[in-house]
């Protein structure tokens, strides 16, 4: 069930219908978002779910021994446990053909001809998200950081629940669990955010990136030919989809657990107004930055061992990440991009002096400068294979000639001027919903631009969004 789909505009108001009609008994409000929840997950496809209910119980059980055991053998184990079999589900349904194929190339190119088994595998909905989600969990008990829940109601909540099960934002149970154990009520005011959220996200991934869709795909269809300048729409134009899909796709996430009085972590904060790549890692997947940071980063050494470790410890976090986006190359070198891109800015960064009259021309630069390093590394997310991504990079290095339709031009424009608005907005007025404070006509006029584009701009296809795939 997607949250573009005709049926998730009538599931979640029954939902949320049945849920405040039970206001008076917490429990049960769990007992109905866990069946809601695995309804919305089974939708898909319902034998998956049994890996959700595993991951669900293996983390439940663990972190109970975790927690009565003082013992660090024990300890040690009961964790090895959790990571073996997340790890394990994690590495067979998304990386058995990658190190199949990997490992078959390699000894082809030493002589061998190895003939390994392929499997036909699906890879399961939201399996990168609830793996990792589940493992914080472990994690901050095996550290000391929290105690368990001895609901296990609750904890399966916490790992099911519907708005942000198949993308995110991987949420910490220190966070969100006791969201989930006390009493909640919702207000006006949360409703009438929560929907203005949803409108939002629906507009980004409708307006601008199922608009973006089209050209994308056209223009990787053809990069071995497409000129230079066509391929630089192609690039600008997946940078613009990939934000408008994923930052969509949490807007309405949040929107909707917002009006079940649940409250979900921001995972974006302006991150093409980014002015260098550090800044942007903190403002683009929030979430999963913070994740690969603490239980990555950080436990391999951080910065604490001095530069040339401190540069191998990003990269490797960086590579990994990359990694954990989808089972190819073409992640790796986007990972390895940004990891190299990361240790380099390190390296030369200086601080920030905020001499007067050139702060803002200086700044912009920095902006434009940042996203376009960033753009340059979509062409290995969006590439289906090296061999495609090469042929991009060629086609702009090498300056092919070829027009570009004047109908392209103008919806990229549109795309990034709607999409550098809002943020803009966002960031001079620290308010995500900023026009909700504005006065009626004003608020009007910008749900009837958003509903009126939702209308022009629908295709009457449910495109799925991109991050669906990991």
């Amino acid at each position: 069930m997607r949250f573009n789909s005709i049926e998730y505009a009538a599931f979640l108001p029954i939902v949320f219908g049945l849920y405040w009609s039970l206001r008076k008994s917490l429990r049960w409000q769990n007992v109905l978002l866990l069946v809601a929840s695995y309804v919305f997950y089974g939708a898909w496809d319902y034998r998956f779910l049994s890996l959700l209910i595993l991951s669900t119980v293996t983390d439940y059980f663990v972190g109970l021994r975790l927690a009565a055991s003082e013992d660090q053998r024990t300890r040690r184990a009961s964790l090895g446990v959790s990571l073996i079999v997340n790890l394990g589900i994690l590495a067979f349904f998304k990386y058995f053909n990658f190190f199949i194929d990997s490992a078959r190339a390699l000894l082809g190119d030493i002589g061998f001809v190895p003939n390994p088994p392929l499997l036909e595998i699906v890879l399961p909905l939201g399996l990168s998200f609830y793996t990792f989600q589940t493992m914080s969990y472990t994690f901050d008990i095996f550290r000391g950081r929290m105690k368990p829940t001895h609901s296990l109601l609750n904890f399966a909540v916490y790992v099911a629940f519907f708005p942000q099960l198949v993308a995110g934002p991987i949420e910490r149970a220190r966070r969100f669990l006791p969201q989930i154990e006390s009493p909640r009520s919702v207000s006006r005011g949360d409703i009438r955010s929560g929907l203005a959220l949803i409108l939002l996200g629906l507009f980004k991934k409708v307006a601008i990136a199922d608009v973006m869709a089209p050209i994308v795909n056209h223009v990787f269809a053809r990069s071995s030919t497409a000129g230079t300048a066509t391929l630089l729409v192609g690039v600008y134009a997946f940078s613009l989809q990939i934000y408008g899909d994923f930052s969509g796709y949490t807007d309405i996430a949040r929107g909707s657990a917002r009006l079940f009085g649940m409250d979900l972590i921001e995972n974006f904060r302006q991150p093409y107004l980014s002015r260098n790549i550090t800044e942007f890692w903190r403002t683009w997947h929030i979430s999963l930055s913070n994740w690969l940071r603490d239980y990555l980063y950080i436990p391999l050494g951080g910065n604490r061992n001095g530069k040339l470790k401190t540069y191998r410890n990003i990269m490797i976090t960086m590579l990994l990440g990359g990694l954990w986006h989808g089972a190819g190359w073409t992640f790796v070198v986007w990972g390895g991009l940004h990891g190299l891109y990361l240790a380099l800015h390190r390296r030369f960064r200086r601080r920030a002096t905020d001499e007067p009259g050139i702060w803002l021309l200086r700044d912009l630069g920095r902006t434009l400068v940042t996203f376009n390093l960033v753009s340059f590394t979509w062409i290995f997310f969006r590439a289906e294979s090296l061999t495609q991504a090469v042929d991009y990079l060629t086609g702009i290095l090498g300056r092919r000639g070829e027009g570009v339709l004047e109908s392209q031009i103008a919806l990229l424009l549109l795309a990034y001027l709607s999409i550098v608005t809002i943020d803009l907005l966002q960031r001079n007025t620290g308010r995500e919903l900023f026009f909700l404070s504005w006065r009626p006509s004003a608020r009007g006029f910008v749900y009837a631009l958003l509903v009126v584009s939702l209308i022009v701009f629908s295709s009457g296809q449910q495109t799925p969004f991109i991050y669906f795939q990991f």
